[in-house]
């Protein structure tokens, strides 16, 4: 049987990290959340390319 990690569990482990490590992992996070963050803007962006009416190469 699998075990899931929970939130409090991983933050009991964060808080033991050095400070090193710690200022690593939060650069890692903000990192990934900024790319989250782009992918999400990105796709209602191009949502109006997504125009069946507009398509004039699939007709």
């Amino acid at each position: 049987m699998n075990k899931t990690t929970t939130l409090e569990e991983i933050k009991q482990t964060i808080f033991k990290l050095p400070k090193d490590e710690l200022i690593k992992l939060d650069n890692e996070i903000h990192g990934y959340l900024e790319s989250l963050m782009m992918m999400k803007v990105s796709e209602t962006a191009f949502s109006e390319w997504l125009d069946p009416e507009e398509d004039i190469y699939h007709s």
